[in-house]
Parts: C-alpha cells; structure tokens; sequence
C-alpha cells in the first residue's frame, strides 16, 4: 500500500494508529460520528471469505487443525444465534497461482492448482464443523461429485434456509480471478448481505502494519477511495464488484476470538468498506 496514503481525504470515516505508533495523533483525527454504538445494521445472510494462509497457522505450508477449530468454532457460534453463513475459502496455504506462474508454470494451469487447493481447506473446514454439530455442504466450482456438490445458486440458497452452512471451494472455477472475487459474486448470487474478508491483520492500513510502525488504520471507507488509493487488502475485482452493486464489506482479524460475531452483529470491529453516507 502506498504510504503517500495518509493524507486521507473525507471518505474514510475515521482512522486508528497502529498499536504503539502515534495513538494520540489519531485519535484527535477521529469524526463525531465514529461514535455511534454500531458500525451497521445486524445481517441475517453473510458470507465470510477465509484466508487460505490462515489455515496454515504458524507453518509456512499446510493445514493446522488448532487454526481449522478456531475457524469453525467462529461459525459455528454465528450459525447457533440464526445467521444464514456461507464461506469462501482461499488456497494460500497450498498454492499460490500467480507465484507459480512467476516461476515457469502457464498462469491458468496454476490457478487451476490453486483452485484445487482450496477445495482441501474446504473439506478440512467441513470436517470440523460437523464435528461441532453443524450441518455443512461444499460446493465447488469444478465439479468433484466424489467430495462437493457442483455450485448451484438455488440449492446453496436452500441449504442457508435450512440453517446449513455452505462452503464454496474452487473458486470461480476460471484462472485470473481470485477468491476475493469469488467471494463479492457469490455473495451477490446467493442474496447476501456483506462480505466479511477474515485477515491477519485487524483491518484496512494505508501501509503494511507489520513492517510500518507508522501505518493508521481506517474504521471506514467509500469502495471509491479504495480503488484510488490501491489499498491492496483486496483485489479491485472484488471491490468494484461490491460497489457496482452496493455490497459492503468488513475487513476484521480473522483470530481475534468471537469476531465474526461481532461482524455480523454490527459492532465497529476492523474496516467497513461502503457507500459514503450508507452507515
């Protein structure tokens, strides 16, 4: 993200300093109606995009099962006060295409791999939730009748009716288009309310939090903003997606304990992305 960034203009509602760097600066930048007790209104349809790197915990490659609990325990407390879940799931934590392809291999045989990739997250993420008693299906973009169900617009929708939660693995099922993207155009599909993008870091920086001390946080922003500052959390696809239809989107902590709840329910939690004057 481009540090010339924090000269922010009005769209962004509020900003934060990161921990430790110039908390009181921020907090004299902050907008009388950042104060109200809610960011939003309680959703009853979301859909929460899960970073595939997550899944891999603290190792650079793989599945970590503590990291896969935690991520169902989330749903599963969602799903349990009657809120219809779905989940887009990446593949990070497996391959990467666009990596590959920098490395030799043809860009859309490595999405393709990439793809297939989340669809392990997926089945792992069902297991658990299972386990915790919630009803799951998977359903994937390339059909794989032995482990997923084909993505079907109504079917998904069905399921959500019936208090399942869905898992929707492959993304697009078509190389160039990142599980982001996924994540706005299924949302839009299945009648959802928002996109809650689960993160590493607790919301949306003007720079890279984990390398600049310095970098502010910002409580809101206008989808317009995003794109003119390339703010990099999530790809322009996907955000113009979003605000071509006017879907909102949270950017949160993804393991900070009862986050997602806390989305959903409206609290000001990470980043709300939206129309200006909608929130």
């Amino acid at each position: 993200m481009d540090g010339s960034a924090r000269h922010h203009a009005g769209a962004a509602v509020r900003v934060d300093a990161a921990p430790g760097a110039g908390q009181a600066a921020a907090q004299a930048e902050t907008c009388p109606a950042a104060e109200a007790p809610r960011a939003h209104r309680r959703w009853n349809r979301v859909v929460v995009k899960l970073s595939g790197e997550a899944f891999s915990g603290d190792e650079p490659l793989g599945i970590s099962p503590d990291v896969v609990f935690h991520l169902a325990k989330e749903i599963a407390a969602v799903v349990a006060d009657g809120v219809e879940l779905a989940a887009v799931v990446g593949g990070g934590n497996m391959f990467r295409g666009k990596q590959l392809a920098e490395r030799g291999i043809d860009r859309a045989r490595a999405d393709y791999m990439g793809m297939l990739g989340t669809v392990i997250n997926c089945l792992a993420l069902q297991d658990v939730l299972e386990k915790l008693g919630v009803e799951t299906r998977v359903q994937t973009a390339i059909t794989m009748g032995q482990v997923a169900e084909p993505y079907i617009p109504r079917k998904a929708i069905r399921h959500l009716e019936k208090g399942r939660v869905v898992i929707f693995g492959a993304g697009l099922g078509a190389p160039f288009f990142s599980t982001d993207t996924c994540a706005a155009q299924r949302a839009l599909e299945i009648g959802a309310e928002a996109v809650l993008k689960g993160t590493q870091v607790d919301g949306v920086y003007d720079a890279d939090p984990r390398t600049i001390p310095g970098a502010t946080r910002f409580t809101q922003l206008d989808y317009g903003e995003v794109l003119r500052r390339e703010l990099k959390f999530m790809d322009a696809t996907a955000v113009s997606l979003c605000m071509d239809n006017g879907l909102p989107i949270v950017v949160f902590d993804l393991m900070g304990e009862g986050n997602v709840a806390r989305a959903v329910r409206g609290e000001r939690i990470g980043t709300l992305i939206c129309r200006s004057g909608d929130y």
